[in-house]
């Protein structure tokens, strides 16, 4: 799926989007719904596949700039480290 998933991803390049994937998907972030549908839309008809399944959760924080970073950043200044640990 690695190669769905890059085209999706490679789609969103043609949106005021920024992007970070994970293993469980990618995070989406923009000032604009508009632009947000539009570039979800343009991933999802960008995998050439049988059956393509497209999930979406939109966190529209309207008293709020703060980024999907950094509030990594503030659980991580809470943890007193970086929140990502690699198994043994």
């Amino acid at each position: 799926m690695a190669a769905d998933v890059a085209d999706a991803v490679a789609a969103l390049d043609a949106f005021d989007v920024s992007y970070e994937t994970n293993p469980m998907g990618t995070v989406i972030e923009t000032d604009d719904v508009g632009v947000l549908f539009d570039a979800c839309e343009a991933a999802h008809r960008a995998v050439d596949a049988d059956r393509v399944s497209t999930v979406l959760k939109v966190d529209d924080k309207r008293t709020s700039t703060a980024s999907a970073s950094a509030k990594v950043e503030r659980v991580e200044a809470a943890l007193g480290r970086e929140a990502k640990r690699e198994r043994e």
